[in-house]
């Protein structure tokens, strides 16, 4: 006789409309800013979240029967006013991976990061410390793991046919052509049907949507939004002010360097959107 097998499932939790919640938030403006759920605990919140009109995300929230577990946990709601959508990504970004909020899984610190590096030896998969970011040239890419770093090389050469051996990907004899070469999935730089340089050429140009930039200006800068200053250095977030006074007294790090900050800020940056202004 076949033995049964079970397959543990988490316990589905009842949704029950939390009315004593909606009271609780009736105050709350349509506003940028960020927001948080607490338990029983005043210093730990369960789950910190942002939104562009907090009103309307906070509501929401409490409409949602996937959220049943955290709602039924939830006592009260607290939130923060910020002064446009990057303050409210910075700062959502910062508090959840200093407090770490039980509901809250994405945009926890990553220790070390991985990172695709072109140099003349060729590409390779390198780690890459928070601190870096920003200093390093000719990198590629921010990864949380040396897998996926692989995956998004391998994924490269797949859309480009590039050859597996010249990236590293797989060991070929020298001279020898690769496997997918005969498949037609390599334009045969292995083989001498293209040259080396122009196999490096394809790939420098299929790595360009990936590069970090290097940070373009000589240190501290403040971006303007609304009526505060962020002040940034080498993509770090360094804190909000109220004017370029303080501004020009943050130099300190509080959150650290990080992929999530670099991601919030380049765009805006980079887009002549802001006003900028470099920090003696």
């Amino acid at each position: 006789m076949r033995a049964k097998s079970y397959h543990w499932q988490p316990e589905k939790v009842p949704f029950i409309y939390p009315v004593a919640l909606r009271e609780n938030i009736e105050s709350v403006p349509s506003v940028t800013g960020v927001y948080f759920f607490y338990g029983e605990s005043d210093t730990m919140p369960l789950y910190i979240g942002k939104s562009v009109n907090l009103r309307s995300r906070l509501l929401s929230h409490l409409r949602n029967p996937d959220e049943a577990k955290l709602l039924r946990q939830t006592r009260y709601i607290r939130y923060q006013q910020t002064s446009g959508e990057i303050g409210a990504l910075l700062l959502e970004a910062q508090l959840i991976k200093q407090l770490k909020p039980l509901f809250n899984k994405k945009l926890r610190r990553v220790r070390q990061l991985h990172t695709l590096k072109m140099d003349e030896a060729g590409i390779s998969v390198v780690s890459l410390s928070q601190q870096e970011i920003g200093y390093s040239e000719n990198i590629y890419g921010l990864f949380k793991n040396r897998y996926s770093a692989q995956e998004a090389l391998k994924e490269i050469a797949d859309r480009h046919q590039l050859c597996y051996g010249l990236l590293g990907i797989e060991k070929i004899p020298a001279g020898r052509a690769c496997f997918r070469h005969a498949l037609r999935k390599c334009s045969g730089a292995c083989c001498g049907v293209i040259t080396a340089e122009a196999h490096n050429a394809q790939l420098l140009e299929a790595l360009q949507t990936l590069k970090v930039v290097c940070w373009p200006w000589p240190g501290r800068i403040a971006l303007q939004e609304g009526d505060k200053y962020h002040v940034i250095d080498h993509w770090a977030w360094l804190g909000e002010a109220d004017t370029l006074e303080q501004a020009k007294a943050l130099t300190q790090i509080s959150g650290g360097y990080d992929i999530d900050s670099y991601k919030i800020l380049c765009k805006p940056l980079l887009s002549g959107n802001y006003g900028i202004i470099p920090l003696a």
